[in-house]
């Protein structure tokens, strides 16, 4: 089985580290033309360093932009009009208790997290559907699903993700755009491992260590029993925006290590 995505131009918002950053390099590899998206000029210049530092053929565009606004989703629409493969992967996340959440931190979430990916879709789509191929995917989350205790303004956005992807593949019947969502588990990011940095200083673990204790512990139900690999999620990113999954639209596809515990979803 061969991804190949040569000569297809490939967005992947919030791509300049973790998972998305992850996305951009595995959809690199697969032959696309990869627009790399962030805040900052230095974290898009690293980025593109790293993707090319493991592939020097890569194909790579940077773009800087705020995608939690719609300025922002305007100057990458003015740099980079049409696209192929759009990867919503955008959004933050923190572990803040529910009643300590103000209205702007919810809306400011809900403007990274969902609005991002939907001023996106609402551009990008139209002209893949002119053309009659593309590929739309929604970087959600297992937290979309269990709703966890201690992230539920996060848990409520990830539910948004699935609700948008589904709604919009249904949109899309029939015109050769597939919309799809993955929901990936704890993985091992710099932004978890920002997250349990404390209780790694108090325990004396490494930080792989640490992740791997908070999803035994957080996460009790997980099969895999540790966090992912970016890489791990990557490729199922990778072949939902290849040729080869055109059968698979309006679907909510699990690389959580089974921390889901249902036999569906």
């Amino acid at each position: 089985m061969k991804l190949d995505l040569t000569g297809k131009v490939a967005v992947v918002s919030g791509s300049t580290s973790g998972i998305g950053q992850g996305i951009a390099a595995g959809l690199a590899k697969a032959g696309a033309t990869v627009v790399v998206v962030g805040r900052k000029q230095n974290g898009v210049d690293d980025a593109m360093a790293a993707i090319m530092s493991q592939n020097p053929a890569a194909s790579l565009r940077g773009v800087v932009a705020d995608l939690s606004t719609e300025d922002g989703v305007a100057t990458l629409i003015a740099a980079v009009p049409t696209a192929d493969v759009l990867v919503n992967n955008l959004g933050i996340f923190n572990d803040k208790d529910f009643f300590s959440v103000p209205d702007d931190e919810w809306l400011h979430f809900y403007n990274v997290n969902v609005l991002s990916g939907v001023r996106l879709a609402r551009h990008y789509a139209p002209a893949m559907t002119e053309q009659g191929w593309g590929r739309i995917i929604f970087v959600s989350s297992e937290s979309g699903v269990a709703i966890p205790g201690d992230m539920i303004n996060y848990g409520v956005t990830k539910a948004a993700n699935l609700a948008v992807s589904h709604g919009l593949a249904k949109r899309l019947a029939g015109t050769g755009v597939t919309v799809n969502a993955i929901l990936p588990g704890p993985t091992f990011t710099e932004g978890l491992k920002e997250m349990l940095a404390d209780a790694a200083t108090q325990s004396g673990r490494s930080p792989r260590e640490q992740a791997d204790e908070f999803v035994k512990t957080a996460r009790p139900s997980s099969i895999i029993q540790r966090a992912a690999d970016v890489e791990e999620v990557a490729n199922l990113a990778v072949y939902l925006a290849s040729p080869l999954s055109s059968a698979t639209t309006g679907a909510a596809l699990r690389v959580d290590g089974g921390v889901v515990d249902t036999l569906t979803m």
